[in-house]
């Protein structure tokens, strides 16, 4: 059984990573959940220390990096973070691994089983190796950088389509389409796990395999079989749009912001 602390400060964001913890193959068992620094600090120092930490970046009291200045863990750390590609390229020089908000089933489930290829003093030196310092100055300056527009190309010649104008994104044998309000469909050069890193996260949802729907575009969600929920879009599609058992919760929570 992996004991794991949660140092999130979003009452929600706390809910939906517990929910996914049973969700996953892996026996874990939540030890905590805490909401700041100062909280964190007084826990640790308090406390026979996890397993593993799952840590947010941003406190309601500031960047957790303020933790280690403060108390020595020697755990396994998973960032939860919402920074763009140039941040998270620092995590990975940094080897601590990390999941991009809203955390996903099998995003958890490859981290988690991370866990059991590195031994305790593995773990230690890690931590110590990390430069907490640089990290915080980099997150300081980073801010989200969400995709605008997509440039589309038509024959020979290119043309732009802002993100405000698309409705859904879908894929059908390998090629992602991005369909507008206006019912006109383009093929764009991403897959949909892509986008779901450069769409601004509380306008667009990955609903499945196939789908990325925008809030905009949602009109109803009715209650489906077996936990699962239907969409009901404008404009429609010929697919029914599906939300699995699995990404329900989460899904209502997105909506609910």
């Amino acid at each position: 059984m992996i004991k794991v602390l949660i140092i999130e400060d979003e009452i929600p964001a706390q809910r939906l990573l517990k929910e996914t913890l049973q969700e996953i193959d892996i026996k874990t068992e939540v030890i905590g959940c805490l909401n700041s620094i100062k909280s964190a600090v007084d826990w640790f120092q308090n406390n026979p220390h996890p397993d593993i930490v799952l840590l947010d970046i941003q406190l309601s009291d500031g960047l957790s990096f303020e933790i280690f200045k403060q108390v020595n863990i020697e755990n396994s750390i998973i960032f939860t973070t919402a920074y763009d590609e140039y941040a998270i390229q620092a995590f990975k020089v940094n080897s601590i691994d990390y999941l991009l908000k809203p955390v996903e089933k099998d995003e958890l489930q490859t981290a988690f089983e991370k866990y059991y290829q590195y031994n305790t003093q593995f773990i230690h030196d890690q931590n110590s190796n990390i430069d907490f310092k640089e990290l915080a100055s980099l997150i300081k300056s980073e801010k989200p950088n969400y995709r605008k527009r997509f440039l589309i190309q038509s024959n020979e010649s290119f043309f732009h389509i802002s993100v405000e104008e698309i409705a859904l994104f879908y894929s059908m044998q390998g090629i992602t389409f991005a369909v507008t309000f206006e019912k006109r469909e383009y093929p764009v050069n991403f897959s949909l796990e892509s986008l779901k890193e450069q769409l601004q996260p509380d306008s667009f949802f990955k609903i499945n395999r196939q789908f990325v729907v925008s809030m905009d575009a949602i009109k109803r969600v009715h209650s489906y079989f077996n936990g699962k929920l239907k969409l009901e879009i404008e404009p429609s599609h010929a697919e029914d749009i599906i939300v699995g058992k699995d990404k329900a919760s989460a899904f209502k929570r997105w909506m609910d912001k």
